[in-house]
């Protein structure tokens, strides 16, 4: 209950809440740094064939070269993409060079810019002030990175206009039926881009109850009426790492250079690995029980923390 009213539940499918919520021609964002990428619901949107997005992610690294390759992106903002620790990301190096499967525009920022961007959005800003790219060559290439002067000190800044994407996609170790979202460990933008975001679709390790989520509420880093879809997604975020559940999946990233180098390739991991599996359930019975004891981490606690709640 709340203000006497009740919450509704806002679980669904991966299905239905990508039906509901993303359409051709949107701006994507897309949460995470590292950890917690929403790879569950963006395969989704894969297989749902979205189309003409623009994608926005400081790091976009797979997720955004996949999404690239399938052919829903018609514009990138980006800091940085490629396969970390490996090498190029090959379906963005396709489409950028040989306009395979569509030609797609670009829209370069530094990652702190880029999160200025959405951190503008998510205060309700029209602009970000930022010393990043100072004495750098990005307003020769990007149009939205301008230079301001700071009022009380004269100093020149560059600045760079909100970020308010239509919908944003996030991953998280656990949240309530009705959208209070915890995280922890590496957070990067998340909160941010939940804030800044028209809706807002969250991927889930577990559902829990709300009085899981009371008895712990420094960890919600989204609320509830921020979110518009909640789904229940065990290894939503393979091959990135959730924090207390599993750690990153290298040698995903290893594999994928391999099969991603040609279009032929490519276009049979997305069959294997997206196109011919129902949901995120049948992906990880794919990955195998072998593959996924291994990536499992062991439980390592903290002493609780006392809220000192009054009787």
């Amino acid at each position: 209950m709340s203000n006497g009213k009740i919450m509704k539940s806002k679980v669904t499918t991966a299905r239905e809440a990508v039906r509901d919520f993303v359409s051709d021609g949107m701006v994507l964002y897309l949460g995470g740094f590292g950890h917690l990428y929403a790879y569950g619901l963006t395969h989704e949107v894969i297989r749902q064939k979205k189309r003409n997005l623009t994608v926005a992610k400081h790091s976009p690294e797979l997720i955004a070269d996949q999404l690239i390759g399938a052919g829903c992106v018609k514009k990138l903002l980006f800091g940085y993409i490629g396969n970390p620790r490996v090498g190029p990301a090959h379906c963005f190096d396709r489409a950028l060079k040989n306009q395979v499967p569509n030609q797609i525009e670009l829209e370069e920022y530094s990652h702190h810019a880029l999160t200025a961007r959405i951190r503008a959005g998510s205060y309700g800003l029209p602009f970000m002030p930022t010393k990043s790219m100072l004495g750098s060559s990005y307003q020769e290439v990007n149009p939205n990175v301008k230079t301001v002067t700071d009022p009380f000190t004269g100093a020149e800044l560059i600045a760079v206009p909100a970020l308010k994407p239509d919908v944003t996609l996030i991953h998280v170790q656990r949240c309530d039926e009705r959208g209070n979202s915890q995280a922890w460990g590496v957070l990067g933008d998340i909160k941010e881009a939940a804030f800044a975001s028209k809706r807002v679709i969250v991927s889930t390790e577990q559902i829990v109850s709300s009085e899981v989520i009371q008895s712990d509420p420094n960890r919600t880093v989204i609320p509830s009426f921020k979110v518009d879809a909640v789904v229940e997604q065990p290894w939503g975020a393979h091959p990135s790492y959730t924090q207390g559940f599993y750690d990153r999946d290298n040698s995903y990233y290893f594999e994928y250079e391999g099969w991603s180098r040609t279009l032929e390739g490519f276009e049979t991991w997305m069959k294997d690995w997206i196109y011919d599996l129902e949901d995120r359930r049948a992906y990880v019975e794919k990955l195998g029980q072998p593959r996924i004891e291994k990536l499992k981490v062991k439980t390592h606690s903290y002493e609780p923390v006392n809220y000192g709640v009054y009787s």
